[in-house]
């Protein structure tokens, strides 16, 4: 991937010591990266630089709201994002997408293209994940916003798959 490498760095930079963040920005990476494999490349890198940097203004709603709610992070990652990218030689529509899907990853509904899906999905297996939440919760969560082929794979794979 062009540079994502830089993305990676930055990101990490920019989290500091907070290595659960770095993580979580890490782990979604992964997801993002194995469920978009049959995407154009360009698309393919503007969702990977949004997975990586998604949760990126959690730190900044967190001074600014004392909370690391949603709609914060949503509110305060774009412009973290656009400092980031700045001097990442990206044309500016690839950038603005990046702060759009920033900026709405935690609206599921009214989903605007299959990045956009994608980056939810990754962001909650990584989230089920880390949550602990019950077989019922993953189930619903699955019905309700698992809305690809790949990502109802891996829902059920790592997480609904019962022996009997």
């Amino acid at each position: 991937m062009e540079r994502i490498d830089l993305v990676l760095q930055k990101m990490a930079a920019y989290n500091g010591n907070d290595v659960k963040r770095i993580n979580h920005a890490l782990k979604v990476y992964a997801y993002a990266q194995m469920m978009s494999g049959t995407f154009p490349f360009s698309e393919r890198k503007i969702l990977l630089i949004a997975a990586i940097l998604h949760d990126i203004g959690i730190h900044n709603a967190e001074k600014k709201y004392h909370s690391s709610a949603g709609k914060y992070q949503e509110i305060e990652g774009p412009p973290v994002v656009r400092a980031l990218l700045k001097d990442m030689n990206l044309e500016e529509n690839s950038i603005a997408r990046v702060c759009y899907l920033v900026g709405h990853h935690h609206h599921y509904m009214q989903v605007e293209g299959e990045d956009y899906q994608v980056l939810i999905e990754a962001d909650l297996l990584v989230n089920i994940e880390e949550e602990g939440l019950s077989y019922q919760a993953v189930q619903k969560i699955g019905q309700k916003h698992f809305k690809t082929q790949v990502g109802r794979k891996l829902l059920h794979r790592l997480f609904l798959f019962k022996e009997e």
